[in-house]
């Protein structure tokens, strides 16, 4: 069983991305949230069932997500029993750190693999009941990348 749930890409229009991609694939969508994190605000959004989810990001230009003019694949997520040790890992093999949400509160890295133009988002196992009870309310608990 694999620790990755989600893929994800940014978009300049969450309502147009998300129409579209129910018309060509039949996907069902949770409600849309806006969050902020550090001094960028944005809009994110899930598909409803279970993983592996699609995830939409609908952001500024300049932030996290980088250049966020144009739709495009951004990263793949997965669960990691330790971000901090994960990222020293990606680190190592020679994936630079792209950004990280944990000097923000929010224990998550992108580490960007350019053999697949794009990155990998690690996030803490720990925020996964939060992100159950937010995006998938009935839904079983997954497994993490193992960083022991």
């Amino acid at each position: 069983m694999t620790a990755f749930y989600h893929v994800c890409f940014t978009v300049p229009d969450l309502s147009v991305a998300m129409a579209d991609l129910t018309t060509a694939a039949g996907v069902e969508w949770r409600e849309p949230v806006a969050g902020r994190i550090g001094e960028w605000d944005y809009r994110i959004v899930f598909t409803a069932g279970d993983a592996p989810y699609i995830e939409l990001i609908e952001a500024p230009a300049g932030g996290p997500w980088g250049d966020a003019s144009g739709a495009r694949f951004h990263h793949l997520g997965f669960w990691s029993s330790d971000v901090t040790a994960g990222a020293a890992r990606l680190d190592a093999a020679g994936f630079p750190e792209a950004f990280s949400g944990c000097p923000y509160g929010r224990p998550f890295v992108y580490h960007r693999l350019d053999s697949i133009g794009a990155q990998v988002e690690l996030v803490d196992l720990a925020r996964q009941s939060d992100f159950l009870a937010a995006w998938n309310p009935d839904g079983a608990a997954m497994p993490a990348i193992s960083e022991e």
